[in-house]
């Protein structure tokens, strides 16, 4: 029988607990459910290997901590983030600490299902680093200079009102920037366009443009 692979559902809220992990048990996946981060970490001699599924805002402890202490600690299980409306920001901070992806919820069945298959993906994946940068600054190059700002301003996690600013265009022009460059990236959302950025080392220069 082949074994089934672990995920450890880690969210303060019973609810989600519960409706994460029976999606994830009627796709095929065992589940390891921690009703916090501090749980998580105390039982961590004992877990077994698997993705680590982490929601940002825990009492006690908060998820950017987890994944701190979990990287302190050598632990290379692949962590996707659990985040509500309006934690992008923090989002971004942990995905570039290492978090394969973040989801924002609610989330569908088949978007939690790929983000696992594309986390058991990464396990042991860090060889082909290199390659993935030299294919991400060949991707972005097809973007224009203000399509790269936008997409550098999003790589810092800001908010489309405040890289407007910055750039000195319109928040709507923004918006037709980050469209078109999702294109040009071919990507349908903002964790995967940021997964590019990433690799090719964006998001730690600030901003300057000028109105155009």
């Amino acid at each position: 029988m082949v074994e089934k692979k672990l995920i450890h559902v880690i969210d303060d809220r019973d609810s989600v607990r519960r409706s994460v992990g029976y999606m994830l048990k009627t796709s095929g996946y065992a589940v390891e459910a921690w009703s916090s981060g501090t749980a998580f970490l105390k039982n961590l001699s004992s877990a077994e290997d698997g993705c680590i599924l982490l929601d940002i805002r825990m009492p006690e402890i908060d998820g950017l901590d987890v994944q701190r202490i979990l990287a302190e600690r050598g632990i290379t299980m692949p962590i996707i983030i659990m985040t509500g409306h309006g934690d992008v920001s923090i989002a971004v901070q942990a995905m570039k600490a290492g978090a394969v992806d973040f989801l924002e919820k609610p989330f569908e069945k088949a978007v939690l299902v790929d983000a696992i298959q594309r986390a058991f993906e990464r396990i042991h994946s860090d060889q082909d680093m290199v390659a993935r940068a030299a294919r991400a600054d060949t991707i972005i190059g097809a973007l224009t200079a203000r399509e790269r700002e936008v997409l550098e301003g999003l790589a810092q996690g800001l908010p489309n009102k405040t890289i407007a600013y910055d750039l000195g265009i319109s928040s709507r022009t923004v918006e037709v920037h980050r469209a078109n460059l999702m294109t040009k990236l071919h990507v349908h959302s903002l964790s995967d366009a940021l997964r590019i950025a990433f690799a090719a080392g964006m998001g730690a220069r600030g901003l300057t443009g000028t109105n155009t």
